[in-house]
């Protein structure tokens, strides 16, 4: 088995290391306060939402003269460097450049060690221009953040795959064939996701009830179909957020949104004796969110009345209207008689595969330099691109860095035009892509 690579967070007391540390590992694991040099052991998560799952590490810091502890927290610091193939060093944004931040630039380029910078608290694109101050590091383009608020999130982790590479050729631990696929069973209050998981699993492993939101905590469930091992996860349904009064129901939509991040496909179910409701498109929405390819399981169809000839009408209205699932396969099931059921798991199958396929490099390029080609006849808006090399960094979902001229004028009809060529190229279908696009110089940092 492949070691993860290890990647360590540092800065100054007090830049938003541990909030960056619980949004990049999903879960609270880090103490956030304002106080300064509260980290005082390493912490460790594993990250598993860019191409390349790695292990992140949270130090309390490398300079911490007036704190309680500091020998220690320093200490903890430097032994995160001694095993860390990549560090990310944290400053401040708002608060811009401090004598603490170049002390620990300096330290880092002394070791020799590989570096991104990373200007967090960069809450919106006013503040982008914050972070540019991070070049006087000397340690390379500053990557602008908001841990916050989510934000930049996929540029960091599309430079952190391109950083960290491979440690050998051709081996990639998430390539794991012989993981069970982990399946988020979704949707709103009294579709009927426990009556779906008891079919799928053949026991009533859920309480199943007409109450809404009997259901509260996300119960994992192992079966095996046909030699593979999967994983279910029954979800507490999400309500409307001005519905969610009791602590209950709001850790019960937490819960939920953590069993889609880390899942690997989402069956999303819906009603089909009721319309489409708004809590349906919010929650497609967060599949779309964490890049999961999604099912979409139809549910109650043996009562719907003249059900044959509103198939297609129907479901013609339900990709209209949730624009997350445009292009992804519907099952029109019954969890009460089992009907079509079964087909629900061939589908999970399939789009799993599309999320997890590689493409061999020299094929990618060939591809991109066709694009390439078809750019220079025919710009798109916003000028002229030249586009240069393309690099898959991971998959489930697929993560490609393009390597351009100036991504700052890439206009979004380019964008839109090539994930579609290479959605179509290279069969991925309806699973979800991730595409960063990178200025050409940043493909030789060390």
């Amino acid at each position: 088995m492949v070691e993860l690579p290890v990647v360590a967070v540092v800065g100054a007391p007090n830049v938003g290391k541990s909030t960056l540390f619980n949004r990049l590992v999903g879960r609270r694991a880090a103490l956030v306060t304002n106080e300064p040099g509260l980290t005082r052991d390493r912490i460790y998560g594993r990250v598993d939402r860019g191409g390349r799952p790695f292990r992140l590490v949270d130090t309390g810091g490398l300079r911490f003269d007036h704190v309680p502890f500091g020998k220690e927290i320093l200490l903890q610091a430097e032994a995160a460097l001694g095993e860390a193939r990549l560090v990310l060093l944290v400053f401040d944004a708002r608060g811009g450049l401090t004598a603490a931040d170049r002390e620990v630039a300096a330290y880092l380029r002394r070791r020799g060690a590989a570096v991104l910078v990373v200007a967090s608290k960069v809450d919106g694109d006013a503040q982008e221009a914050l972070a540019h101050e991070g070049h006087e590091l000397g340690l390379g383009e500053p990557l602008p953040v908001s841990a916050e608020h989510a934000r930049g999130l996929d540029d960091l982790l599309a430079a952190i795959d391109v950083r960290l590479g491979d440690p050998d050729a051709g081996e990639h631990p998430e390539d794991n064939a012989t993981a069970p696929v982990k399946i988020a069973i979704v949707g709103r209050p009294n579709v009927g996701k426990s009556s779906l998981v008891n079919r799928l699993v053949g026991a009533s492993r859920m309480m199943v009830s007409d109450i809404p939101g009997t259901t509260r905590d996300a119960v994992d469930t192992s079966i095996e179909r046909g030699g593979r091992a999967y994983v279910l996860v029954d979800t507490a349904g999400l309500r409307r957020p001005g519905g969610v009064h009791e602590t209950a129901e709001s850790l019960s939509a937490m819960r939920t949104r953590q069993a889609i991040e880390r899942a690997d496909v989402v069956i999303l179910v819906l009603d089909g004796t009721s319309p489409i409701a708004a809590q349906d498109a919010r929650i497609a929405g967060y599949a779309s969110e964490a890049a999961r390819p999604v099912v979409v399981a139809v549910n109650k169809w043996d009562l719907v009345e003249g059900r044959e000839a509103r198939a297609k009408t129907w479901e013609a209205d339900i990709r209209a209207r949730l624009k997350f699932v445009k292009e992804v396969p519907f099952v029109y099931v019954s969890a009460k008689s089992g009907q079509r059921v079964d087909r629900l798991l061939a589908h999970v199958d399939e789009v799993y595969a599309d999320a997890s396929r590689r493409v061999p490099t020299p094929a990618l390029n060939r591809w991109f330099q066709e694009e390439a080609e078809r750019e220079r006849r025919s710009p798109a808006k916003g000028g002229s691109i030249r586009l240069f090399y393309a690099a898959q960094t991971g998959i489930r979902p697929p993560r490609f860095v393009l390597f351009c001229n100036d991504p700052r004028r890439l206009h979004f009809s380019l964008r839109r035009r090539l994930e579609n060529s290479l959605r179509a190229r290279f069969a991925f279908r309806s699973a979800p892509l991730r595409l960063t696009f990178r200025s050409r110089r940043e493909r030789d940092l060390p």
